[in-house]
């Protein structure tokens, strides 16, 4: 679609991978398409890669603190509103695991891409 593009590749592979958040392994289909799609060297494509994996796992966090906040923060569940510092501790946490995670997993899946594209 767009070779070389780096940035619209790496965009289209993280739709994907939030596309198919509910398999285990989505950041790699997204990175391997990402990677696929830059038509580029396997380095590159594991750049690329990782770029759309960083970028799927934003809104994926988002969607996982909200529904944190919605199953721990409702007043009258669990005897009454919390004082916030469960989304403080997610956000310390889990941001950094969740970024590291999908974009290593993304990159190994650009990586893998871009050498298929590569080897046609």
């Amino acid at each position: 679609m767009n070779p070389g593009n780096t940035w619209v590749n790496a965009l289209i592979g993280a739709v994907i991978t939030i596309g198919l958040s509910f398999t285990g392994f989505s950041p790699l289909l997204g990175g391997g398409l990402a990677g696929y799609l830059q038509a580029e060297s396997p380095k590159r494509g594991a750049t690329v890669g990782a770029l759309s994996g960083v970028i799927a796992a934003i809104p994926l966090f988002m969607i996982m603190v909200l529904g944190f906040w919605l199953f721990v923060g409702v007043p009258g569940v669990h005897g009454g509103f919390p004082g916030g510092i469960e989304l403080v501790v997610i956000v310390v946490m889990m941001l950094p695991m969740m970024l590291l995670w999908f974009g290593c997993l993304s990159a190994a899946g650009g990586y893998l891409g871009a050498y298929l594209h590569t080897k046609e």
